[in-house]
């Protein structure tokens, strides 16, 4: 009996370390980048594909990868926002790469927003929601070296960012 006893204590106690694995599933949500459509300033509701741009967050050398490429040509782009910052500031530069310099034109955004943090699980660690700031969610300037801005009219369509299944901004030019 003694042995039996001893047995079940074994067994029990060798699969009691067993715990279920921790990984994070590919399909769960993780913290959404902000989601930017571009549209024709003259008709604003034909959507308005950009040729090369380049967006580069501040402090950066390398551009956004959006898709595999650092240059984007098409009417939407996903950009990640800082998780421990409340602000964002990107160059957008049209046209990045043009043999010819007066086509290429940048302007400055910095998005204002506030953040909150969300446990995912254990295994994928938090997640982190934005709120573009009601009063002011952007500030829209010219490059250093000035020339026209050629983001003409930027409207916030959605300022809660908790997923990228939505436009988020609108940038008509």
């Amino acid at each position: 009996m003694k042995k039996i006893i001893l047995l079940v204590f074994a067994i029990a106690f060798t699969f009691s370390s067993c715990e279920k694995d921790d990984i994070c599933d590919a399909n769960t949500v993780t913290t959404p980048r902000l989601v930017i459509s571009f549209y024709d300033v003259t008709n604003s509701s034909v959507p308005k594909n950009v040729t090369n741009l380049k967006i580069i967050g501040e402090g950066m050398t390398e551009g956004v990868s959006f898709k595999g490429s650092t240059l984007i040509n098409g009417s939407t782009v996903s950009i990640p926002l800082k998780t421990d910052a409340d602000t964002t500031t990107f160059s957008f530069i049209l046209n990045f790469g043009n043999s010819n310099p007066a086509l290429v034109n940048e302007d400055i955004l910095k998005f204002n927003y506030a953040r909150q943090n969300i446990f995912v699980s254990r295994a994928c660690g938090f997640k982190t929601n934005y709120t573009l700031d009601p009063i002011a969610p952007y500030a829209h300037s010219d490059a250093a070296v000035p020339d026209l801005k050629w983001i003409q009219y930027i409207s916030v369509k959605n300022s809660i960012i908790d997923n990228e299944n939505e436009t988020h901004l609108e940038i008509f030019f």
